[in-house]
């Protein structure tokens, strides 16, 4: 009898909690222009993949889905946390890799976040990831990684990002890969 009844208490504390969300933070929208239906090309113009990327959680969280020509596929989610006012990332791919990113927009538009990680080495690294919205709509997509501190940089990828119409045109030009069970 009383696990029902504290079942009920806790999920009716739980909807009552979700009607009273405090207001999305206006910096929420910050990651906005990277939200949409894109082809990803390197700087010579070969497709490197396809990406969807979508608002959820009533503005609060974008959601990355990304997918290559071959089987590598990779995960992200990112929101504004509020009380650190900053964004973060949390990444993860069907290579292994898992990255948490924070930082924000700076003065000139871009979200450049960054955070460490230990390398299939065995190295602590610094990743860097700048998204620049560009004036023609496309997004251009810059990580570097540091494994000297930040005295130096080297480009681990390079992607400028291109709307399309939306999933329909992806499968188009996109075939999707079988369910991976990584």
């Amino acid at each position: 009898m009383r696990l029902p009844f504290f079942l009920g208490i806790t999920v009716a504390a739980l909807v009552s909690s979700a009607q009273q969300l405090p207001p999305v933070p206006d910096e929420s929208n910050q990651f906005d222009f990277w939200v949409g239906h894109w082809k990803v090309t390197t700087p010579d113009g070969k497709i490197a993949g396809h990406n969807d990327i979508k608002s959820i959680l009533v503005g609060r969280v974008v959601r990355e889905n990304y997918t290559t020509p071959g089987l590598f596929a990779g995960h992200s989610y990112n929101s504004y946390d509020a009380g650190k006012k900053r964004w973060e990332q949390f990444w993860v791919d069907n290579s292994g890799t898992a990255l948490h990113l924070v930082g924000g927009l700076d003065d000139d538009g871009q979200m450049i976040l960054s955070g460490e990680r230990v390398n299939p080495n065995g190295e602590t690294v610094i990743d860097r990831i700048t998204w620049t919205p560009n004036a023609d709509g496309s997004v251009r997509q810059h990580w570097e990684v540091s494994a000297d501190s930040r005295v130096s940089w080297s480009t681990l990828f390079d992607g400028k990002y291109v709307l399309v119409e939306g999933p329909a045109e992806l499968e188009e030009n996109f075939p999707r890969q079988p369910p991976s069970h990584l």
